[in-house]
């Protein structure tokens, strides 16, 4: 008897699919009569064996009870044929035999359980019972293991969208990523990484006149532009606060280009922007901070709120560049600019006073070169 609260009932077991494949009507009638008596309502038979494979196809039967002894294609290359349909190697097989020998070779085969003739009708409802069951919980097993494996995707893509790919690669199969917190400190130092913030200059004041969902829907606009751009330009994405959107290059792989990929990211950020305000009728900047140095980079917060972010001078000076830049604008740092060459053309901004910090020298991204030169050509 099955348990209330098991993954199989016995309504599901008197719900089962059952086939039954005997070349004598007799039998057939015999066995069904048998199966029915006992409540099972889904019996089907066939006296034609070369049928059981198509029959199985369409119906998937979840027991298929088979005599051994037919003419034409006998029960063992019946099996055979199944074998091509079940490439899960679970054949759901129950022959029926009155030849000792024959027993062991079906088992082999790929069957599951036999019986003998003459038929005992206590014994074939057992055995058949007993087959469906665990017919019935072998596939519950694996749709559940399914289930499972569908939903570490899911959880391990949910890791992605949160975390840099080579962190999340260090948490998975980690257990006590299921826990509230780490038991190691996630925590790196980078030597020199580019760090870039980008602001949608006056967001707030412009959102004000639109209802939320809008306004909401205008940004998620930009920041996937955003995302798309950071990803192509080979930079690792922080995180976004408000309108302010935050990146790294340097982090993730070595790189010597890193400031030479977030120059290139600030430019088309720049480009990006314009186009939207193409496609909205908007005219809305973007106002960009760059700064190149050493960072420090880690986890922090529970298995619900985790948070991959950077810490350290280089990060608050080119927060400060973005801040104090101006609409439209790229700002650079001197230590970027030492990393800048062609093609990308500078302007000299000069010294800037930066909150809490000495004067910086600053300059201003105003494009690529090649941009002039295709320019001048047309």
């Amino acid at each position: 008897m099955i348990e209330e609260g098991l993954l199989v009932s016995s309504s599901d077991i008197l719900n089962g699919k059952i086939l039954i494949v005997d070349d004598l009507e007799a039998n057939v009638i015999m066995l069904e009569r048998m199966l029915r008596g006992a409540g099972y309502v889904s019996v089907a038979s066939t006296m034609d064996s070369s049928k059981v494979r198509e029959l199985h196809l369409q119906n998937r039967y979840d027991l298929i009870l088979l005599d051994l002894l037919m003419p034409g294609m006998d029960g063992f290359q019946v099996m055979e044929s199944l074998k091509e349909t079940e490439t899960g190697g679970y054949l759901p097989v129950l022959v029926i035999t009155a030849e000792p020998a024959h027993k062991l070779r079906a088992l082999s085969a790929g069957a599951k359980d036999f019986l003998s003739k003459p038929l005992d009708l206590a014994e074939v409802l057992m055995r058949v019972r007993n087959m469906l069951e665990v017919r019935l919980l072998h596939l519950e097993t694996r749709r559940l293991y399914e289930q499972v494996v569908e939903q570490r995707k899911l959880s391990e893509q949910l890791l992605l969208n949160v975390l840099p790919e080579f962190v999340a690669e260090r948490l998975k199969g980690r257990t006590e990523v299921i826990a509230d917190s780490l038991t190691e400190v996630i925590a790196d130092s980078f030597p020199e990484a580019t760090v870039l913030f980008a602001d949608i200059v006056e967001f707030t004041e412009f959102s004000a006149a639109l209802n939320p969902k809008d306004a909401v829907a205008m940004l998620n606009e930009i920041f996937t532009d955003f995302d798309r751009i950071c990803e192509s330009r080979g930079l690792q994405r922080i995180k976004t606060s408000g309108h302010v959107y935050m990146a790294v290059a340097g982090i993730s792989a070595l790189m010597a280009d890193h400031a030479v990929r977030a120059a290139h990211m600030a430019l088309d950020l720049i480009e990006a922007m314009g186009r939207f305000n193409g496609r909205r009728g908007c005219k809305l900047q973007v106002r960009i901070g760059i700064n190149t140095g050493a960072v420090v980079a880690g986890i922090i917060g529970t298995r619900r709120n985790f948070i991959y972010d950077l810490w350290g001078d280089t990060v608050t000076i080119a927060s400060l560049m973005e801040s104090h830049g101006l609409p439209g604008r790229v700002s650079v740092t001197e230590s970027t600019r030492g990393k800048l060459r062609e093609p990308f053309l500078l302007e000299e901004r000069g010294a800037i006073d930066l909150k809490g910090k000495s004067p910086i020298n600053t300059w201003i991204l105003t494009g690529r070169v090649v941009e002039i030169v295709a320019a001048t050509i047309a």
